[in-house]
């Protein structure tokens, strides 16, 4: 078998990497190394193909769709700031790249593909667990390109017959996880103050809550769905539980927090359906968030070199925020 992964650098995308080698896969990586790392890959790089290219622009690339089996599509822009201030370059990395991968995927006939979307489709949901027939409410370019990205894979699932199936994620947490880059993952801020003794940086009064996922739940969701005969179809990917933000300072062991403004476009509460996915392809999240806290902890010097957020930090990386999404 011969797998191809759009973005195996990034956080998502190299867990997956290690899980198709340990399945005897034939694996190309493709990458331009936007978010991704290099060291996510350091100790297979002797495993795997790996080919440094943007997807958004055509090129030699495609080549590596002859014979391919399985495409995972999980290259992204992510981050919701960066994508109000480059919306461009979020269409054409999310956009763009999507449409050219599913060209590609098309043209060689792939056996199966799958896109990774994002539960940011849904906004500020009506329905709390969210199933994937809520309504889709895109707050900002980030959800809005991502959700295009799923409608063309769906599209050409429906008229061209591509075997895929769109993964909408909900809050993927675990090692590897971005370290640097604009501030974004509650995981990363949080382990990088612990890491400097510095105080945690609450939004609001952390009652929020957010339906955390551990990287290798989400890996074992990935493999169901690409072993599976579905097509055309969407399934939420989540733990299923709503887990407040004062829960992971609690579990992170925070000896000192600060409350900085809470920000527009954002749910009070996020929590994924499941249901869907449990019926049809039988799986069901293992790790529970103590246990996933746990395995963050026992490598958190993976974080030492992130950058270490401060409220005024924040508010400065966050103005746009405010901005633009302020109703």
């Amino acid at each position: 078998m011969k797998s191809i992964v759009t973005g195996g650098a990034g956080f998502i995308g190299s867990h997956l990497v290690d899980k198709l080698i340990s399945l005897n896969h034939k694996v190309v990586v493709l990458d331009n190394f936007s978010t991704g790392r290099s060291s996510n890959l350091s100790h297979v790089k002797n495993k795997i193909k790996l080919i440094e290219c943007d997807i958004a622009n055509k090129g030699d690339w495609e080549n590596e769709f002859k014979n391919a089996d399985w495409v995972f599509h999980t290259a992204a822009l992510a981050d919701i700031v960066p994508s109000i201030q480059r919306p461009e370059d979020y269409f054409k990395s999310n956009v763009q790249g999507t449409f050219n991968i599913i060209q590609a995927s098309k043209k060689e006939k792939i056996k199966r593909f799958i896109y990774i979307a994002s539960a940011s489709c849904y906004g500020i949901p009506n329905e709390i667990p969210t199933s994937e027939k809520a309504e889709i409410k895109l707050e900002y370019p980030y959800a809005l390109t991502k959700n295009m990205g799923e409608k063309l894979v769906l599209h050409w699932a429906k008229v061209y017959k591509l075997p895929a199936v769109s993964l909408r994620f909900f809050n993927v947490y675990g090692t590897r996880s971005r370290t640097s880059g604009t501030y974004g993952a509650v995981f990363g801020v949080f382990l990088a103050q612990r890491i400097a003794n510095k105080p945690f940086t609450v939004v609001g009064d952390g009652k929020q809550t957010r339906d955390f996922t551990y990287v290798s739940d989400v890996i074992n969701a990935i493999i169901c769905t690409v072993k599976s005969d579905k097509v055309c179809e969407i399934y939420n990917v989540g733990s299923g539980k709503g887990i407040s933000v004062n829960k992971i300072v609690d579990l992170l062991g925070a000896k000192e927090v600060v409350k900085i403004p809470r920000r527009p476009g954002e749910p009070d509460s996020s929590q994924a359906n499941i249901d869907k996915i449990r019926r049809e392809l039988n799986w069901k999240p293992q790790i529970s968030i103590e246990t996933g806290v746990t395995e963050l902890l026992k490598n958190i010097n993976f974080w030492k070199d992130a950058p270490i957020w401060t409220p005024s930090s924040i508010a400065e990386a966050t103005e746009d925020w405010f901005k633009y999404l302020k109703k």
